[in-house]
């Protein structure tokens, strides 16, 4: 029975197969019989306007197969890019160059020296006059060097001289041959700065190799303070008023720009905050100070100050039990600043009247914490010659003195 029915489904399987041959016959015969038909008969279908043929090498055909290829492969596209960042760096980064430190370093086995790569920052022209260029930068850049380079944007290096220099506000002039230089950069407003606002950061991190490098990010906060302990006292000797930015600041850009949108140059980067965990903590100077403290550099070689003629002590590192006990401070004074040491009788602090402990709590009309607030404050707001108010506590007393400042003896 089994083979029976094997048997059966055989002979059934090739019936079926036999009937779908002579359908597909059937159909491909019909197909070309009609293809045939309707070859010949378009001719006298075209005539008579039913279709229309379009001839080979007519500009109906070539209109089609241009249409029918176009459909086929993607038209290529030429794109115009443009951004209010594009313009300002085309605007500014021919003026920003490489400042490189050069030192010495002494051969005792050949009994000479030889120049020798300390370090390299940034630096920005802004000033092409008499046949010379003038480059910004910071002090830190230049500090201890023996010579100085200054990288063009073209990658020629010609060679730099100091015109004036301040390491408390860590900035410094160059002087350079102009023949080479092409661009100036032009300084903003750093007063009309928005938090928010877009930033770019242009200078060389970590070196010429990446020279010329852009980093964009917003304006974080628009004043920041720094304290700076340049001999490392434990004492602030200095507070730089600071631009803070997120933009990304690295070693070798200190000295480069920040700027606006509209390519202007609204800082000069300086430092950041390298700590594990920290990012975007970038800071420049304002360009309002630069300009400030560039002009006195530029006629005078050094930043003037104002002497007051005491040596101050930041109340903070006075031990509490002394407030009272020596002090003799009321107890709503927590800050100041305390004359350290005996005062010379001719300075201007002597011949107003301050003596040794007195605590100073304001100059002018300002509130003074630090002893950094009080260099800065005759740095930056007072000249040799100008009279301050001095309001101080003596004995738990408060009084003002009249002070007339005058340039500091080294000078």
């Amino acid at each position: 029975m089994g083979f029976y029915d094997d048997f059966t489904h055989v002979e059934r399987k090739k019936q079926r197969g036999s009937n779908i041959g002579r359908m597909v016959v059937t159909s491909v015969t019909s197909a070309v019989i009609g293809g045939m038909v309707v070859l010949l008969t378009l001719p006298t279908l075209s005539n008579a306007g039913y279709i229309n043929m379009v001839k080979p090498g007519t500009e109906n055909a070539i209109s089609s197969n241009a249409s029918s290829a176009s459909s086929l492969f993607a038209k290529p596209v030429s794109v115009s890019v443009g951004s209010g960042t594009v313009e300002a760096v085309k605007q500014v980064e021919n003026a920003i160059v490489g400042v490189i430190n050069i030192g010495q370093r002494r051969n005792s086995w050949m009994q000479n020296s030889t120049d020798v790569e300390q370090g390299q920052g940034s630096g920005v022209i802004f000033q092409k006059k008499g046949g010379k260029a003038y480059i910004v930068t910071n002090y830190h850049v230049i500090d201890k060097a023996q010579k100085l380079e200054v990288a063009l944007p073209t990658g020629e290096k010609v060679s730099a001289k100091v015109v004036g220099a301040d390491g408390y506000a860590d900035l410094a002039v160059l002087e350079i041959d102009a023949s080479k230089v092409t661009d100036v950069a032009e300084f903003g407003d750093s007063s009309t700065l928005q938090v928010g606002e877009p930033a770019i950061a242009i200078g060389n991190p970590l070196g010429m190799q990446f020279s010329r490098t852009v980093t964009q990010g917003i304006i974080s906060s628009k004043e920041r303070s720094m304290p700076m302990d340049f001999n490392e006292d434990g004492q602030d000797d200095w507070e730089l008023d600071v631009i803070q930015t997120d933009a990304a600041i690295n070693p070798g850009n200190s000295g480069g720009a920040l700027v606006n949108i509209e390519g202007q140059v609204i800082g000069i980067n300086t430092l950041k905050i390298s700590k594990t965990g920290v990012e975007g903590l970038g800071f420049a100077l304002p360009i309002n100070d630069v300009k400030v403290i560039v002009d006195q550099l530029m006629e005078k070689g050094t930043l003037q100050r104002s002497y007051l003629g005491v040596q101050p002590l930041d109340l903070a590192n006075v031990p509490r039990n002394e407030w009272k006990e020596t002090l003799n401070l009321p107890d709503q004074v927590q800050s100041g600043v305390v004359v350290q040491t005996d005062v010379g009788k001719f300075s201007p602090a002597g011949q107003a009247g301050l003596r040794q402990l007195d605590v100073i709590v304001k100059l002018d009309d300002k509130n003074i914490s630090t002893s950094a607030q009080l260099r800065k404050y005759l740095t930056m707001n007072k000249k040799p010659g100008d009279t301050m108010d001095v309001t101080y506590y003596r004995d738990g007393l408060l009084k003002t003195a009249k002070v007339k400042l005058t340039a500091p003896p080294q000078q």
